[in-house]
């Protein structure tokens, strides 16, 4: 179901060391070019020095309606750049294609994704009530698209969650490319089961429904109600909780095959993830040894237990 290439993702230039700060530095981050980078395939954009702004260059900042503010320099608002930065954005999001992910620089006028500055026209105090106007049509024109800034990506909560929506992304691309059919997209769904449920039980539900009779139904818009359904879905944060009742779930597909002891010691592993003792990757990697031994073909589909490289570690920290 997954491509044998890396998710795409794009990201802000500066974050992977490029000099096209206003400054003529940049803002490297090391889990981005470091752990990220050797799993993911970048594509770095720099909106302002793509619209012309050179390196260095004048401050600009967000000035007006916090909700559609302009984009000004920071010493002389006469230098108004925001027409500039929106034929640019609009022009970018329709060249992305099978993007599966973007991470944006936070508090930029131009890539901020939340509580970015945004100053009156009279000069007075700031409030963070902004976005970049880069990416608020990025996330208007596609609002299904995973998209984080990178300060965010230290909570590893957050993390985990980026990152598994990325994939997913590329596993629903993989699907549109090999052609929509029924029998694929309740695959894609069976699949993802436990990875739903582990958010919403409820999403898992109504997107059950969404492919309960697929005989007769318009493929294309489905497939469409789908993914509109699963990714706000997936994009809200899991509980602890939540991931106790999926691992209990898959548990019981081993009550039948293995014994008293190995029961005792899967449900202490369940127990102490619960009781905060443990990271989430102890009782998966426990349940995955116990499925390597008695194979079930439904299991080993489940992109729970395999959502992301493993080498990446995302579930050492949750």
């Amino acid at each position: 179901m997954t491509d044998n290439c890396l998710p795409k993702v794009g990201v802000s230039a500066c974050l992977l060391g490029h000099q096209v700060r206003y400054d003529g530095g940049h803002k490297r981050d090391a889990f981005i070019i470091g752990p990220l980078s050797e799993h993911l395939e970048f594509m770095p954009i720099c909106p302002e020095t793509a619209i012309g702004l050179g390196v260095p260059r004048p401050t600009i900042r967000l000035m007006g309606d916090p909700a559609r503010p302009r984009l000004v320099g920071t010493a002389d608002a006469s230098m108004d750049v925001t027409g500039k930065m929106e034929e640019y954005a609009w022009q970018q999001v329709k060249s992305l294609g099978d993007l599966c992910g973007y991470i944006l620089k936070k508090d930029s006028p131009s890539c901020g994704m939340e509580r970015v500055k945004v100053f009156n026209a009279s000069g007075g105090c700031a409030v963070r009530k902004g976005t970049g106007v880069f990416a608020r049509i990025l996330k208007q024109a596609l609002p299904l698209l995973p998209v984080e800034e990178e300060g965010r990506l230290n909570d590893a909560v957050l993390r985990e969650n980026f990152i598994n929506r990325v994939y997913v992304m590329q596993r629903w691309h993989s699907l549109q490319r090999q052609g929509v059919s029924a029998a694929a997209l309740i695959e894609f769904h069976a699949a993802h089961k436990y990875l739903v449920m582990s958010h919403s039980q409820a999403a898992y539900q109504r997107l059950g429904r969404l492919l309960s009779d697929l005989s007769k139904s318009d493929l294309p818009n489905i497939a469409q109600s789908y993914i509109q359904e699963l990714m706000p879905a997936l994009a809200r944060r899991v509980t602890r909780s939540r991931h106790v009742n999926v691992l209990q779930h898959i548990m019981g597909y081993l009550k039948k095959r293995i014994d008293s002891g190995d029961k005792a010691e899967l449900s202490a592993s369940i127990e102490t993830y619960r009781r905060g003792e443990t990271p989430l990757v102890v009782p998966i990697t426990l349940l995955r040894h116990y499925f390597r031994r008695h194979h079930d073909p439904y299991m080993e589909k489940q992109v729970y237990l395999h959502p992301h490289p493993e080498k990446l570690g995302l579930r050492n920290g949750i």
